[in-house]
């Protein structure tokens, strides 16, 4: 089951969204693109690109309240949605929210926003920052008067999942129960509480002496020079987020956006015709486990007992990216490659899976990439059949996407992407190169050359 909404942010069922089938297409960055033509040329500067990660987003106010693995840029989003929206288009819609950041930056831009995340726990995260509107001093009152209450909380609990006693030492692991108590004895349904709530979270990491970095898995064999007094840590990150709360209600926000867990293979939250700009990263087909990506904070909120929970409580509502997914459909691949959904692709896709399979019995790990990549695009041609319904005529979506290449097999993601994209329906594709990727370690595993870009999609 997926969590519960946070205030402030209705149920798919209980909102309605004035629908909209058509646009009036205006310019855009597409309209210079021949139609499905794929440019790949060279990236402005192939390394130091950022567009497609959180980076710039780590000094904005609200973006930068929780860091998550999967985000991109918020300034770049702002200059599509800017720029889109002098085109005509002013509904956005992210079917892979992550953790809000087309969804805040559509607020700045005062155009109507709808986003939806798989992740239950990210999604909870998205929804928490959209609560930025609550009033800075009442938040800072009721934040602080849980670390007061945690300051004198009697801590019994003596036993703790194995992951929080690999991650904290017992002086760090108490004070973090302590305020775990405190905020769950004062949580309601406001949005004060789910600010706190997330102002906990984001503490967790960096009170941690371990390799707990956002864009990696927990690694406790590692260290850091530094962890956090857990007070400490709580006290400045609410006065941050009061900071930022003050500052961004001193300018004129749009209407509020609209955030749901929710599938991004069926979309059920968004009316038929609703959006005219898509803006969203989807899973990259890399093996990255995105249901891993908070296993820490879901494990110190009691949500999970451990990584084999993951499975029925994250896994199963996520698009299929990684090996640890699919393990139990090895003796489905006939049916995932000959499903009709695939079948724009079928011919390369079959024969790249075959090949996969080959390698991987000369692989100690033998890992099941042949079984992920059919998976990934059979969910992701559903992705892109629940997108042509949601979008208006003349519509125009965007991915922030990059190849892969198990077992050194290369997967040319982008432009099995575009070619879904077709088949469901949409006009014309083209796809633009920001970045090379697998070109900066010295320990990669293999030496494909990969990238990294934006597939721009015509409806």
């Amino acid at each position: 089951m997926f969590l519960n909404e946070c205030p402030g942010v209705g149920k798919a069922e209980n909102t309605k969204m004035p629908r909209k089938t058509k646009v009036k297409a205006g310019p855009s960055l597409f309209d210079s693109v021949a139609a499905t033509e794929e440019t790949d040329g060279p990236a402005t500067d192939s390394l130091k690109d950022t567009t497609s990660t959180f980076a710039d987003n780590l000094g904005l106010a609200v973006h930068r309240w929780f860091r998550y693995s999967a985000g991109f840029s918020a300034p770049w989003v702002r200059e599509v949605i800017e720029r889109e929206k002098a085109a005509g288009r002013s509904r956005i819609f992210d079917p892979f929210a992550g953790s809000g950041t087309v969804a805040l930056e559509a607020e700045r831009c005062q155009v109507e926003s709808t986003g939806i995340e798989a992740h239950p726990f990210v999604a909870r995260i998205a929804q928490a920052k959209l609560n930025w509107r609550a009033p800075p001093e009442a938040f800072t009152r009721y934040a602080l008067s849980i670390l007061a209450s945690s300051r004198t909380e009697k801590v019994r609990r003596k036993e703790y999942p194995a992951l929080m006693g690999k991650c904290f030492p017992p002086e760090i692991l108490t004070q973090l129960e302590a305020l775990r108590c405190a905020w769950k004895r004062k949580a309601d349904d406001s949005p004060n509480s789910a600010l706190s709530w997330l102002a906990l979270c984001g503490i967790l990491r960096e009170c941690s002496p371990v390799g707990t970095a956002q864009w990696q898995y927990v690694l406790p064999s590692k260290s850091k020079a530094r962890a956090t007094n857990p007070f400490s840590a709580f006290e400045a990150k609410v006065r941050l987020f009061a900071a930022d709360m003050t500052l961004l209600q001193n300018q004129q926000p749009g209407p509020q956006a609209r955030l749901y867990a929710d599938d991004a293979r069926k979309c059920e939250s968004v009316p038929d015709g609703w959006a005219d700009l898509v803006i969203t990263s989807p899973p990259y087909a890399n093996n990255y486990d995105y249901a891993d990506a908070t296993r820490l904070e879901m494990t110190f909120f009691g949500e999970i007992e451990g990584w084999g929970c993951l499975q029925d409580t994250v896994r199963s509502h996520l698009v299929r990216s990684c090996t640890q997914h699919v393990s139990s459909l090895t003796k489905q691949m006939d049916t995932l490659l000959d499903a009709k959904v695939v079948e724009a692709i079928s011919t390369e896709l079959k024969t790249v899976c075959k090949e996969m399979a080959t390698v991987r019995d000369t692989h100690r790990g033998k890992k099941n990439y042949h079984t992920m990549v059919a998976a990934y695009f059979k969910d992701m041609a559903e992705v892109w059949l629940a997108l042509r319904r949601v979008t208006a005529k003349g519509s125009l979506v965007c991915f922030v996407v990059g190849d892969s290449a198990p077992y050194g097999i290369y997967v040319p993601v982008d432009r099995w992407l575009g070619e879904l994209a077709l088949a469901a329906g949409f006009k014309s594709f083209r796809f633009e190169k920001t970045r090379d990727r697998n070109i900066k370690w010295k320990n990669r595993k293999h030496r494909v050359p990969l990238h990294e870009g934006r597939l721009w999609v015509q409806g």
